[in-house]
């Protein structure tokens, strides 16, 4: 018997943002820019989150800290969810993450955090398409992921409800 799985996938990484397309160059750089606007006064680690909709408007988000720590949200589900009050039933395209490190350097890429991982997932199941993910620093390598999917390949869904 084997009981042995695994599970793997492919991403783009670009050294840099300049061998980007220019509509993902936009995306990134609206990432890298929001980042000023996070609420972040005691990690200092700012994130930012730019979403590209299917009708072509994009939605950013920030993550927003609190004292108590777990009322925190992350700027990918601030994002999704303002996306998803100011354009219901408009689906995800793509969605940029970038972050500045206040304490420290800012020039790799960062990868969505669990929850943000399940959060994505579910969008992705709920309009039955993928979104692409591109994740970078300030500057240094881009990553580009095709779906959110790959970044959680035994997701908890609605089918393990059933």
């Amino acid at each position: 018997m084997d009981f042995s799985k695994q599970s793997s996938f492919e991403y783009l990484s670009h050294p840099d943002s300049s061998s980007l397309s220019p509509e993902d160059l936009q995306l990134l750089q609206e990432a890298r820019t929001v980042t000023a606007q996070a609420y972040a006064p005691y990690s200092k680690f700012n994130v930012g989150a730019a979403i590209l909709l299917e009708n072509g408007a994009l939605v950013r988000g920030t993550n927003q800290e609190n004292a108590s720590f777990p009322a925190g949200i992350c700027a990918e589900r601030v994002a999704l969810s303002a996306s998803s009050s100011l354009h219901p039933g408009v689906a995800v395209n793509t969605i940029a993450v970038s972050y500045h490190n206040l304490n420290g350097s800012s020039d790799a890429p960062i990868s969505p955090c669990g929850i943000c991982r399940q959060t994505l997932s579910e969008y992705e199941n709920r309009q039955q398409q993928p979104i692409r993910l591109i994740l970078s620093g300030q500057t240094g390598k881009v990553f580009i992921i095709q779906t959110a999917r790959h970044l959680l390949p035994m997701v908890f869904s609605a089918e393990d409800m059933k």
